[in-house]
């Protein structure tokens, strides 16, 4: 974890800054190569006039600094789970331990999972969108490669998902010093036109956006879906923000990232004064005709590191969500010994390659793509601004007047693009929509399921004090060992110790009931993680803490667990896992096409003992048979 941001020693300030310089903004970096030709060019284009130009780059100017400046780096970064951000775990901040179906908590709750299932949809278009816009340069080189654009496109984005499960700690070490490259030359270009047509400048007074609007209504309005463009990855920073903290995050956006940008923007809009015809690639038009292929190499490059950090974000809030409950165990593997962060997760990358492939030959262009982008972002900082009022109003004591006045503001800006992205909704934005929808679905479906078998496995095993008398009254034969048996509650007997003592009739000379809690808090302590309790009877009590972000690992347990008195020792243990043989009632809980989908789930989820690394020669499984 990283050290707080004021006690980060300069050396490892500037280096942290490096790297999230090539993994934060990476997805807002590359931006520049679609945003403004959405505007004049796209299918919602209006006319590259001087008045639209200086309109339009107004509006781009003041969406960078109201939400990325001044709502995500100056306030939403300060509602951080214990360092960590990002909309699931802003939600697991506001999130009560016992929740009630039907309440307002439970309804903030839901937007907050869905918020996070919407950037599932964001993690198949960027690397989409981005990639494409960049191979799209070739046609600036000559026409003749216009004809290869989908198949090299298709081959770098299938390149790019086959090489994930090797993991990026190598190669990612050059994700900050291109990023750098890339940020100097949008500065660069940008100047060389600035320096041309400096009236260009008189963009960054609001009133020129305000005039844009007014003069053009409805049309002015649909625009603000492509000025959105602008500020696509504000939401990555967020979720970025446990890599790196906070400051080298606002040190690297005031400092590069927002200057680079906006001199490029205000660079293409110099041009476009000029030379409007070029609005069909306002960025390869900033470019000399001998520095066009070196470009389009590094812009390839660029859209390459803003998919692996989108690709990589997926990853994160699948576990995250694997922790929190809301999705089966899946595998996950880590690509890299120093990097925390990086992690793969098979089954989520094959479904974004395919997505994302499915996309490129489905839309054709990024500007047809651009018509899919943006909703699902806008939506979630929607969302956002949401649970940041609550967290403001009930875990930072703020006045509801104060904390209800900063919200309003932020409103007044991510509702009037959230509307302009809606107005895409037949034209591809219902992509996104659709995608979070249905992990919602599914993470809905998930934590229902396991909440339904539950309280079925409850009704069908006593409570431990009811079990301590039953053994009290009825010694069964004891043999030598420790037998560990993986509990749902603190208090519950699992059902694999029932159905063992009552067709073996013995019980073990030391029964360990392990109970493993994912707290809504990034991570636990290693001296708060493990409780122990001696019940008497030869029967032990653990109840192991983790963190959403952590992995919970059985040799860690034990050996924090001799520390709290209870002596268990890996080789000698024997572990006894239910083996769930799950079917369909008459009456299920949940409607049938969703048990169904419960059961899908289930089958194909990583069993207990692969996910938390048990030595599969010291598993002992016991079936039990439960309806939903």
């Amino acid at each position: 974890m990283n050290p707080p941001s004021d006690e980060i020693p300069g050396k490892k300030l500037t280096a942290l800054s490096l790297a999230a310089l090539g993994v934060v903004f990476g997805d807002i970096g590359t931006s520049p190569l679609y945003a403004m030709r959405e505007c004049f060019h796209g299918q919602y284009a209006i006319t590259a006039s001087a008045g639209n130009i200086l309109g339009v780059l107004s509006l781009i100017f003041w969406a960078l600094l109201l939400i990325v400046s001044v709502k995500y780096l100056g306030f939403i970064l300060r509602a951080d789970n214990d360092g960590e951000g990002g909309v699931l775990a802003l939600t697991a901040l506001i999130k009560p331990k016992n929740i009630k179906p039907r309440t307002p908590q439970w309804a903030l709750v839901g937007l907050g999972v869905f918020a996070a299932c919407l950037m599932y949809g964001d993690g198949m278009i960027t690397p989409a969108i981005s990639v494409l816009s960049a191979v799209e340069g070739v046609k600036n080189i000559t026409p003749l490669l216009e004809a290869y654009i989908l198949p090299a496109t298709i081959i770098i984005l299938g390149g790019l998902f086959l090489l994930q499960k090797q993991g990026t700690a190598r190669v990612g070490r050059l994700f900050g010093p291109i990023m750098l490259l890339w940020f100097c030359t949008l500065a660069g270009l940008g100047i060389a036109q600035i320096v041309n047509y400096p009236e260009v400048l008189a963009a960054v007074f609001p009133w020129h956006g305000i005039s844009f609007l007014l003069e053009n209504r409805l049309h002015g309005f649909i625009v603000l879906g492509a000025v959105f463009l602008a500020v696509t990855g504000a939401e990555a920073i967020y979720a970025d923000m446990g890599h790196f903290g906070k400051r080298p995050i606002q040190l690297v956006w005031f400092l590069v990232a927002f200057p680079a940008l906006a001199l490029n923007y205000f660079g293409q809009g110099a041009l476009l004064l000029v030379r409007p015809e070029e609005a069909y690639h306002p960025f390869y038009a900033l470019v000399p005709d001998w520095a066009m292929i070196p470009m389009v190499i590094l812009a390839t490059c660029a859209t390459i590191i803003a998919s692996q950090a989108v690709i990589t974000g997926s990853f994160s809030l699948t576990r995250q969500a694997i922790q929190l409950g809301y999705l089966p165990r899946l595998r996950v593997t880590h690509t890299s010994s120093s990097h925390m962060g990086q992690i793969y997760v098979g089954p989520v990358n094959w479904a974004l390659m395919l997505c994302t492939i499915g996309l490129v030959l489905g839309f054709q262009s990024s500007s047809n793509l651009a018509a899919a982008y943006g909703v699902a972002v806008s939506a979630t900082m929607l969302i956002t601004t949401t649970l940041f009022f609550v967290v403001a109003s009930k875990r930072w004591g703020w006045s509801r007047l104060t904390a209800g006045l900063l919200t309003a503001l932020f409103f007044a800006v991510d509702l009037p693009f959230f509307a302009a992205n809606m107005s895409k909704l037949f034209h591809g934005a219902w992509f996104a929509l659709g995608i979070g929808g249905f992990f919602f679905l599914i993470m809905l479906t998930w934590e229902q399921g396991r909440e339904i078998l539950g309280n079925k496995m409850r009704s069908l095993t006593p409570r431990l004090d009811a079990f301590k008398n039953m053994l009290a009254a009825n010694p069964p034969q004891r043999v030598s060992g420790q037998a560990v048996f993986l509990t749902r509650g603190h208090d519950i007997v699992p059902a694999a110790l029932i159905h063992n003592l009552k067709h073996n009739k013995i019980l073990h000379s030391e029964v360990i009931f392990l109970n493993i809690r994912t707290e809504e808090i990034p991570r636990v302590p290693n001296f708060e993680k493990i409780e122990a309790e001696k019940l008497g009877a030869g029967l032990y009590r653990i109840i192991a803490h983790y963190g959403f972000m952590e992995e919970p690992n059985i040799d860690a347990i034990f050996a924090l667990s001799r520390g709290k008195g209870v002596n268990l020792e890996m080789k000698e243990a024997s572990f006894f896992l239910g083996r769930e043989k799950l079917s369909i009632g008459e009456h299920p809980e949940m409607w049938r096409w969703r048990s169904h989908l419960f059961l899908f789930l289930a089958r194909n989820a990583m069993d207990a003992a692969a996910f938390f690394d048990i030595p599969s020669d010291q598993v002992i499984e016991v079936g039990v048979q439960l309806e939903l």
